[in-house]
């Protein structure tokens, strides 16, 4: 019997035999070149008005029959009316001008593009544009979905003019909110398809400049004492009002930063459109570094590359970052109810599924209402990135002679953990005095403290290095490297998963690419001896300041992302034991966080163990991903173990651009760095900038 991937790939053979229609801007060419009106051919083709409408501007897809007898028609038309690609603009939706008669012509040709909201494209002179458009313009590619010619997503700013994604300028007649929000559902052209069969396409995403967020009624600002973030317009606010009037929606978040407007979905159409205001702080400087000064053309770019190689933003770099692993692990598939033959909605295989899990008391925190409602008193996982300083006193006089300290980063050390991570899927167990198995995700209580290790390395088992003092809570991969070490584990009691899968796989895959095909971007390729990648790290950020934001954003999603796993109460008012909004998802997965920091600092003491036995050095501090060792010169290439052949020896810290491989964070002096520790201070967090948490927040 057939498997049902095997079925889906005969299915999808046959639909890729299906003829294949020109883009929706050049039907429309050819019958108005016809002299054809869009209500005479809905008569020939028996069909509607708007349907003919909705495959001229790219919404839908005629089906066969209809669709061969449409193709006819086009082919007919299309040898009576060739396409004269001088007189044209190109369009992502149509690419269709043919190549210029010399290099010079070319070069004089006008560079930014104007698409009305309905009809082809018309260019407009640069001398128009130059104020708030970049000089040159690449020509637009091809869409890659007919039913999303523009891209994912535009910059509007206040003349009206809404910048998207390849250097595409569209026409939006909007003046107010639901103005807005019609027109991008009806005509922009925007969203994004899903990044699964059983997902969904990404709603189209509108940023707003200040002057457009004014324009259509908004406050430039979103002032209070709180952070603006959280900061949401109140309910009697008129562009509220006008949305309610509407028929329109608000999610639970209101009209922030980041609002999204929507109707419910009428059969398979979705109707919701996101919105984020600049000037509201909707991209945060630390995850978008100097995106919201940008010009808008240069604001679509940094987040059309993102959208293109991660997501469409939803949110905070957070936010994406979650958003992304429910879009690559839908929670339902479609499935044959064998009783009444009718397709339903049931688990997805691999996902999370639709309902959300409680924790082991262990895995929650204090606040959580599985802890508060039984009284637990048993203590907690404590999986967190390191934070360690080495002591003074351990300091040996060859050490303290060394001239340098240099920080080594390793490149996403989240993501790199995160790869073929074994998860829960099922709700914990709980088992008294079990044999320790390190293929089980769980939780354990194990003693500890009787491992003796090296004062000059930290303890792999506490975030803060120190020797444990007695039984604690323990994820696998803690538990598993104490074994490793050669030690005898017997666990006390755990809670442990019986289903389990690698649900973060498909998330680390699409986030290592971005990543790495960004830092290639920037020059930062993997085929860089050490020291030429060294040198590529040093300047990667002045090569394209649009595409360093992007590779900021994309790590930043790594961390957001493993952090709203365990995303804690925000607000004043709330009271322990209450359940609050996080709560109520399939991704408040605790358990799922503490696995991925567990892995990531044993790898870390792995390295650092190595790298003593190879090389006879011994770190000052780590602080979450950074490390800091003493070294004879500026330049990990100094103290880094080689070959007499000039190759890294396996095992310790190895430089490159894959995610785990480490970089060049910075160069200290050692009585800089002898100084900061006498007070009790991490180095690292001097020469790093102090990111040693997971962003739980927004």
């Amino acid at each position: 019997m057939a498997s049902e991937e095997e079925l889906f790939a005969s299915v999808d053979a046959l639909l890729d035999e299906e003829p294949q229609l020109p883009p929706p801007a050049e039907r429309a060419r050819l019958r108005e070149a016809a002299g054809i009106t869009q209500a005479r051919l809905a008569t020939a083709l028996k069909t509607t008005t708007q349907s003919v409408k909705n495959w001229e501007n790219g919404r839908s897809e005629p089906k066969p029959p209809r669709l061969d007898a449409y193709q006819r028609l086009l082919n007919g038309w299309a040898a009576k009316y060739p396409t004269r690609g001088a007189a044209l603009a190109v369009t992502p939706a149509a690419v269709r001008s043919e190549p210029a008669a010399s290099e010079a012509e070319a070069a004089e040709a006008p560079q930014a593009l104007i698409v009305p909201a309905a009809g082809p494209a018309r260019p407009v002179t640069q001398s128009a544009a130059a104020s708030r458009r970049p000089a040159a313009r690449k020509a637009a590619k091809p869409a890659v979905d007919p039913r999303f010619p523009h891209g994912p997503l535009a910059v509007l700013d206040a003349d009206g003019s809404a910048y998207g994604v390849d250097g595409i300028v569209l026409e939006c007649p909007a003046t107010t909110v639901v103005e807005l929000v019609e027109w991008t559902l009806r005509e922009s052209g925007l969203g994004a398809p899903k990044l699964n069969r059983y997902g969904k396409d990404s709603d189209p995403l509108i940023v707003l400049t200040a002057a457009a967020a004014v324009k259509l009624g908004l406050p430039e600002r979103l002032e209070g004492h709180e952070q603006r973030r959280s900061l949401r317009l109140p309910e009697d606010h008129p562009v509220v009002k006008q949305v309610a009037k509407a028929k329109w929606q608000l999610t639970q978040r209101g009209f922030g930063p980041w609002a999204r407007i929507y109707r419910k979905a009428q059969g398979r159409e979705r109707q919701c459109v996101q919105l984020a205001i600049l000037s509201w702080d909707a991209l945060d400087e630390r995850s978008w570094p100097g995106v919201a000064e940008m010009e808008p053309a240069d604001v679509a770019r940094v987040l059309g590359v993102y959208a293109q190689r991660v997501i469409t933003p939803r949110g905070s770099t957070a936010v994406s970052g979650l958003e992304l692993m429910t879009a690559l692990r839908p929670p339902t598939k479609p499935e044959r109810d064998e009783e009444t033959g009718n397709w339903v909605s049931g688990y997805n295989p691999g996902s999370l599924g639709t309902e959300p899990m409680d924790p082991a008391p262990p895995e929650a925190t204090p606040e959580h209402p599985v802890v508060v409602q039984c009284g637990w008193t048993g203590g907690f996982l404590n999986e967190e990135a390191y934070q360690w300083v080495r002591s003074v006193d351990t300091l040996s006089d060859e050490e303290c002679m060394l001239p340098y300290v240099v920080g080594l980063d390793l490149n996403t050390a989240f993501l790199a953990a995160a790869a073929r991570l074994a998860v829960g899927l099922s709700a914990p167990d709980h088992f008294v005095g079990p044999k320790f198995n390190p293929k089980i995700p769980g939780s354990w209580l194990v003693d500890l403290s009787h491992i003796e290790l090296d004062p000059r390395l930290p303890s792999p088992f506490t975030p803060d290095g120190t020797r444990p003092t007695g039984p604690a809570w323990y994820q696998t991969h803690a538990v598993a490297y104490a074994q490793e070490l050669g030690y005898d584990v017997h666990p006390i009691e755990a809670y442990l998963r019986r289903e389990t899968g690698a649900y973060l796989d498909p998330w680390h895959d699409r986030l290592k690419n971005a990543y790495v095909d960004t830092l290639a971007d920037l020059g930062v390729t993997k085929d860089l001896s050490d020291a030429e990648f060294l040198a590529a790290m040093e300047r990667h950020k002045q090569a394209d300041p649009a595409l360093a934001a992007v590779l900021a954003a994309i790590k930043a999603t790594v961390k957001g992302g493993v952090g709203k796993l365990r995303e804690r109460p925000q607000g004043k008012h709330y009271k322990e034991g209450e359940r609050w909004p996080a709560l109520e998802r399939p991704t408040w997965r605790p358990d799922i966080r503490a696995a991925v920091i567990s892995k990531a600092r044993v790898n870390m003491h792995r390295k650092l163990n190595n790298m003593a036995k190879l090389t006879g050095l011994y770190p000052l501090a780590v602080l979450s991903d950074c490390v800091v060792y003493p070294s004879p010169g500026s330049s990990p290439l100094d103290f880094l173990p080689y070959t007499a052949s000039g190759k890294i020896q396996p095992g310790g810290f190895r430089l490159g651009p894959t995610p785990g491989l480490a970089k060049l964070e910075g160069v200290q002096s050692m009585l800089w760095a002898v100084d900061l520790m006498e007070q009790g201070l991490n180095p690292a967090r001097h020469i790093k900038g102090g990111d040693a948490v997971l962003d739980e927040g927004e």
